[in-house]
């Protein structure tokens, strides 16, 4: 009797594998596409050769903007388009005045356009005679910053610690690929508190994150010693590096006298957007308990004692496939109770 249990319980974890597998399959997005087409071209979901970026012409002829709104800043709103047939996003500039935001936001998807983790760039159209617009797939399942929702809303039976750690590991992925830019460590400055910080991400058919907000990105020079700063106004608060405060209690903030920091102030933020993704779920404290050496070298007064993104990664990585065995084991225990 105890060894037809047994063989059950490896017939069931067989099976949630192989539906994995089937899931995945699936809800694949562009990622696993994008990979055949070269640089300056994009592929969308559904289509079966590449096409060339699109450019005001193909835009002006072809595209065709909803009134459904995806998102709304200061400096853009994004709107849902058609592209023949296709769904794409569509960022329209809404002020001149961050008309270079705008544009870096585009050197940057151009720049990582080979990169599965960013967000892939269809076309733009930069334009003194009408609004400038920026191009990009439609990812459905909206921003990052609603992880939570997204996951027991859409995929219930993915609500687990494991396929929520997923995520962390994604996160650190992007930052060891910005930080490893062959001109210097890229830094993102756009986020004071976690949730901000995820809302420049967005989620995946397939589950994986793409960096999509691409406008604040200042970058560390080191072969001549030039530092970054995230804007110029003072900032505040537990989740920005402790480099980043106004160091002068007895003075009032100038940012001319506000030392400069490099990418170790992106490290800082791991874990507190890490643990936002994990949440309060059952079984986080155990997840919490193997990740408290990393997160507490991330959390280093000294910027330079912080470990790299990439080190951050690789035991990311390590305790992911540890949690997916247990997983594993989990799931097929659950079945057999239920």
């Amino acid at each position: 009797m105890k060894l037809g249990y047994f063989f059950f319980l490896i017939l069931l974890a067989v099976l949630l594998q192989l539906f994995q597998k089937i899931f995945n399959s699936i809800f694949k997005g562009h990622s696993d596409l994008s990979l055949q087409c070269p640089r300056g071209s994009f592929i969308l979901p559904g289509m079966k050769m590449c096409h060339p970026w699109l450019t005001c012409l193909g835009i002006k002829e072809n595209v065709t903007v909803m009134n459904n709104d995806l998102g709304k800043g200061a400096q853009k709103i994004v709107k849902e388009g058609i592209w023949l047939g296709h769904p794409v996003a569509v960022s329209i500039l809404q002020h001149k005045e961050h008309e270079d935001d705008f544009q870096h936001n585009l050197k940057m998807l151009q720049l990582f356009s080979q990169e599965l983790h960013v967000a892939q760039l269809v076309g733009w159209c930069m334009n003194d005679n009408s609004r400038s617009v920026i191009i990009t797939e439609l990812y459905p399942l909206g921003a990052a910053d609603a992880i939570h929702s997204t996951i027991i809303n859409n995929f219930p039976f993915l609500n687990t610690i494991y396929e929520k750690f997923k995520f962390c590991v994604h996160f650190v992925k992007i930052i060891d690929i910005l930080h490893s830019h062959p001109g210097g460590p890229l830094v993102l400055c756009d986020a004071n508190d976690p949730k901000k910080a995820l809302s420049q991400f967005l989620v995946t058919n397939n589950l994986t994150l793409v960096l999509n907000d691409m406008d604040a990105l200042p970058q560390v020079n080191r072969a001549t010693g030039e530092l970054i700063k995230c804007g110029r106004r003072e900032l505040i608060g537990d989740f920005v590096a402790p480099e980043q405060l106004w160091p002068f209690d007895d003075l009032p903030f100038n940012d001319s006298a506000m030392p400069s920091y490099d990418e170790k102030v992106d490290i800082w933020k791991i874990p507190d957007v890490c643990n936002y993704i994990i949440g309060d779920k059952a079984g986080s404290s155990k997840l919490q308990l193997q990740l408290f050496n990393i997160h507490s070298q991330c959390k280093q007064l000294d910027p330079a004692k912080r470990p790299s993104a990439k080190q951050v990664l690789h035991v990311y990585n390590s305790i992911s496939k540890k949690l997916k065995l247990e997983e594993t084991n989990t799931k097929s225990d659950k079945l057999i109770r239920h």
